[in-house]
């Protein structure tokens, strides 16, 4: 559902959610290999290549061969970051508008909810 929210939020800029959480987490980073980004976002690498497809199409993402050939190293281009700005606004909408919907102490159990979600996943893969 609240990906659904998102979605219809950032409809107007043509990108989906799981699109736009991609182009954030490469705003952040200077370049990261596909493996490193698929282990930072907790995608496997099928879903990342095939999201990561409409992005290189647009002309937004940059791919290069790392050191070793069979690493992928990964940045923005210049029009990946402006398309990033662009949508930014919307996003942010869409923080606010669910903030306001559940009400700041719901929105803060819903974000603590999906951080200690993520911690539980990720100390049962290490057992």
């Amino acid at each position: 559902m609240v990906t659904r929210y998102y979605d219809a939020v950032l409809r107007p800029t043509g990108l989906h959610a799981t699109q736009f959480t991609l182009l954030q987490a490469l705003h952040h980073v200077s370049e990261i290999s596909q493996k490193q980004l698929a282990e930072l976002l907790e995608i496997d690498s099928t879903t990342l290549t095939r999201t990561l497809g409409p992005l290189r199409r647009e002309g937004w993402l940059h791919a290069e061969a790392g050191a070793d050939r069979r690493e992928l190293r990964l940045s923005l281009t210049a029009a990946g970051k402006r398309e990033y700005k662009r949508a930014l606004p919307y996003w942010r909408s869409a923080q606010k508008g669910l903030e306001q919907a559940l009400g700041k102490e719901n929105w803060n159990h819903l974000v603590d909810a999906a951080v200690r979600t993520a911690e539980a996943v990720l100390e049962s893969e290490v057992r």
